[in-house]
């Protein structure tokens, strides 16, 4: 019973580690209304814009809201697992020859928690590295009234914004049934990216050869939660 107990102390104290932290509630309730002060960008399809008003940080913004959560399954193993029945996976990710160097082939949307950022080759367009963000950086998410992290990891070719790997999908919304053909519709997932080299895990600051989504999660937070402790209170 003594194990029992202790399993389920641990199991609370790892969830409790993905609360959200005062200052990004804060941020997250007082930039959710009203709309984006400095747009970086012109209107996506689903209502969002590239969006500059937190300080070194570049997140998508709604009007008097921010983006849904569609299911991104782009590189290794695109059609495995809750993929299977994705109609639009494309074999690669966008970073695919520089992950390439981390001892894997690709991310892999059901391993690697990924968010799709950047509009190229669309109009209209935007470019993160435009303003400071780099491939692979760490990305804060807030969703379901808690944060976690993911890297930059593919961008959208079309006019679609707010997309997430499979992996980072079923760790927001566990309840929620999402897989390939289905994500989460309602407008209230914070995607936040930060500029400069600071929030580049590279080869070894996260464990790219993760076997679970769980460890490849947790090998980012430390990183994740020290850029979170920078912003404005």
């Amino acid at each position: 019973m003594f194990k029992a107990l202790t399993a389920v102390a641990a199991l609370g104290a790892v969830a409790s580690a993905y609360d959200l932290p005062d200052n990004l509630r804060r941020i997250y309730d007082n930039h959710r209304s009203g709309g984006c002060g400095n747009a970086l960008s012109g209107t996506f399809s689903g209502g969002a814009v590239y969006c500059g008003d937190i300080p070194n940080t570049v997140f998508l913004k709604g009007n008097n809201e921010y983006d849904n959560m569609d299911i991104d399954c782009d590189g290794a193993n695109n059609h495995a697992g809750d993929c299977a029945n994705d109609p639009s996976g494309q074999g690669q990710t966008a970073f695919q020859s520089t992950v390439q160097n981390f001892g894997i082939s690709d991310l892999d949307a059901n391993l690697h928690s990924y968010v799709v950022f950047g509009n190229e080759g669309a109009n209209p367009s935007f470019r993160p590295q435009d303003h400071g963000i780099q491939p692979l950086s760490v990305m804060a998410v807030v969703c379901n009234n808690q944060v976690f992290y993911g890297v930059w990891g593919d961008t959208n070719g079309f006019t679609s914004t707010g997309e997430a790997s499979i992996a980072l999908g079923k760790t927001c919304f566990p309840n929620d049934g999402l897989n390939g053909d289905n994500g989460h519709g309602p407008n209230d997932v914070l995607y936040l990216a930060f500029a400069g080299n600071d929030a580049v895990p590279g080869r070894d600051g996260a464990k790219w050869t993760a076997g679970s989504p769980e460890e490849f999660q947790e090998s980012l937070r430390s990183i994740g939660e020290r850029l979170v402790s920078q912003l404005p209170s």
